[in-house]
C-alpha cells in the first residue's frame, strides 16, 4: 500500500536553486530602511528550509493521515505502511548493515540522549571538546573523557588513539564524533577515527547532523557503529530525527520511554504490580504514537537528495563556499574561524568575526538592512568557539549590547550557512552586505532587548 503524489523535482536555473527548490524562496521581508527584499535564508546549519518536494509529498499524504500500528482501518494501515517504508528508505540512504536498527526520534539531540541511556554499565565515553552540545552533554551517567581540540585531522586521530590506549581495556567504550563541524563546516576524519576506535575495542557514534545534508553518508563505508541526524537540517522540518546502528546495546537497555508501542505484553501480578515484556525491535524505543509525518518527510528528503545526486549538489555547494570565502578574505577586518586551516575540506558552514563589531550587532544589521538571515553567538558549541576565539573559559559569552563596555571582551561570532536551494544571489548579497557594513557602518541605530541587538524604534 502506498500514497501516490504528483510531486516532481522541478529543475530551476542554477542561479535560482539548482534542481532542489526549497520553500520560502519567494518570501519578501521588510527592511528597516524602507521597502522589501526577497529573504536570503543563510542559516541552514540551524534549520534548513523544507524542500518543495518534501512539502508536496507531505501535503499529498495529509488527507490519508491515520494512527500508526495496531489500527484496523484503511487509513491506519496505510499510515503504518508509510511509516515502515520510510524506515526502509532511510536505512537505504544511510547504507545500513542488514542487522542494524533504525529508530525514529525527535532530533539529533534526542537520538544521542537515547544512545546515552542505552550504554552498558561502566561505559567509558570519549568526546572532543569541539562537539555540538547535542553530542557533548548527554553522557552524564558514563565515565567521560573530554579531548582537547585538535588542529589537524591527523592530530584528531592521534589524540583519540592515545586516549583509547590509556583506557580501562575491560570496560565497554564509546567514541562520539561529528562528521562536519556546525561552527567551521570542516569535515572530520570519521573513517580514520572509526578505525582507531575499533582497534582499541571501542565503538563509535557519528553525529551527522551537519554532514548528511551535504554529503553521502554510508554507515558501512565509514564503519561507524551508530549514526544520528535531524530531519530539520535535512530539509524535512517536521520534528523527527534518526538513530541507526547496532542493535545489541539498544535491545539490552530499558526502553527510552515507557509506554504503549514499546511493550509487547503487560500483565498484573498477584502482588498488585505489573510485569512488562518489551519489544526487541525499534519499537522498544519508539513508545507513544509515532511522528509519521516527520518520518515520511525525512524519507522524502532522502529520496530527493539521492535522485538529485550528491556529486552535483557537492559541486554546486563548493562553488558557493569558494565565493563566500573569497569575498570574506578580501575584507581585512574579517577573520574566518577554522580548526584545520584554509585548505581543509568543508561543507557550507562558515563562521567569522569582524574587527570592531559585536557579532550580534552585525547579524542584526544584516537582517534589518539587507534581509539576510544568519546566526550569531556560540552556536551551542561553547568550548569550540571559545577555543577558536582564544578566550579564557570565564569570559562573558552572551550576545550583549552592540558596543561592549570599556574593557569588556565580546565573545560571539557570526555564522553563514547554505546548501541545496541557495541561489547565487543570496551569497552575492551577503558578501556585498558584509563589505558595505565594514566600510560604511550600519545605516540604523540598534539597542539591546532581551540579550539581543534589535533596531531602535
Amino acid at each position: 500500500m502506498s500514497v501516490s503524489t504528483t510531486a516532481t523535482a522541478t529543475t530551476l536555473c542554477s542561479d535560482i536553486s539548482g534542481a532542489l527548490p526549497v520553500l520560502g524562496r519567494d518570501v519578501t521581508v521588510p527592511l528597516v530602511t524602507g521597502g522589501e527584499v526577497t529573504y536570503a535564508a543563510l542559516d541552514y546549519a540551524a534549520s534548513a528550509p523544507a524542500l518543495q518536494r518534501v512539502w508536496d509529498d507531505v501535503a499529498a499524504y495529509a488527507p490519508y493521515y491515520g494512527s500508526v500500528h495496531r489500527g484496523a482501518g484503511y487509513l491506519s494501515q496505510l499510515s503504518t505502511d508509510l511509516f515502515e517504508n520510510a524506515r526502509k528508505t532511510v536505512e537505504e540512504f544511510l547504507d545500513c548493515r542488514p542487522d542494524d536498527q533504525l529508530i525514529f526520534t525527535r532530533s539529533t539531540t534526542d537520538s544521542l540522549n537515547l544512545l546515552a541511556a542505552a550504554l552498558p554499565a561502566d561505559c567509558q565515553v570519549f568526546v572532543f571538546e569541539t562537539e555540538h552540545h547535542a553530542s557533548l552533554l548527554p553522557w552524564k551517567d558514563a565515565r567521560v573523557t573530554y579531548l582537547n581540540a585538535p588542529r589537524t585531522p591527523a592530530q584528531a586521530v592521534e589524540t583519540l588513539q592515545q586516549a583509547l590506549a590509556a583506557r580501562d581495556p575491560y570496560s565497554p567504550a564509546l567514541v562520539c564524533v561529528t562528521g562536519a563541524s556546525n561552527v567551521t563546516g570542516e569535515l572530520w576524519p570519521v573513517r580514520e577515527l572509526a578505525a582507531a576506535a575499533h582497534a582499541h575495542g571501542a565503538r563509535i557514534v557519528l553525529d551527522a547532523a551537519q554532514l548528511a545534508p551535504h554529503h553521502p553518508v554510508s554507515v558501512q563505508d565509514l564503519d561507524v557503529d551508530w549514526i544520528a541526524f535531524s530531519g530539520h537540517k535535512l530539509y524535512a522540518p517536521f520534528g523527527s530525527g534518526v538513530l541507526a546502528g547496532r542493535a545489541d546495546w539498544l535491545q539490552a537497555a530499558d526502553p527510552y520511554l515507557a509506554g504503549g508501542g514499546a511493550s509487547r505484553k503487560v500483565t498484573r501480578r498477584e502482588d498488585g504490580g505489573v510485569d512488562v515484556e518489551w519489544h526487541d525491535s525499534a519499537a522498544r524505543h519508539e513508545a507513544g504514537s509515532p511522528n509519521v509525518i516527520g518520518a515520511y518527510s525525512i524519507a522524502s528528503a532522502c529520496k530527493a537528495l539521492t535522485e538529485a545526486g550528491f556529486d552535483a549538489l557537492v559541486a554546486r555547494e563548493q562553488h558557493l563556499i569558494a565565493e563566500v570565502r573569497a569575498g570574506l578574505a578580501a575584507i581585512p577586518q574579517v577573520k574566518v574561524l577554522s580548526l584545520f586551516g584554509d585548505d581543509a575540506p568543508r561543507v557550507g558552514v562558515i563562521s567569522f568575526v569582524v574587527e570592531g563589531w559585536n557579532s550580534s550587532h552585525f547579524a542584526a544589521a544584516l537582517s534589518a538592512e539587507y534581509g539576510i538571515g544568519v546566526r550569531d553567538g556560540l552556536f551551542c558549541a561553547h568550548p569550540l568557539v571559545r577555543t577558536l576565539l582564544g578566550s579564557d573559559p570565564g569570559t562573558q559569552g552572551e550576545c550583549g549590547s552592540p558596543e561592549a563596555a570599556p574593557g569588556e571582551k565580546s565573545l560571539n561570532a557570526i555564522r553563514v550557512s547554505f546548501g541545496a536551494g541557495t541561489p547565487d544571489e543570496h551569497v552575492e548579497r551577503f558578501v556585498t552586505a558584509v563589505r558595505e557594513l565594514v566600510t560604511d557602518g550600519a545605516k540604523w541605530n540598534y539597542r539591546t532587548q532581551d540579550g539581543r541587538c534589535v533596531p531602535a524604534v
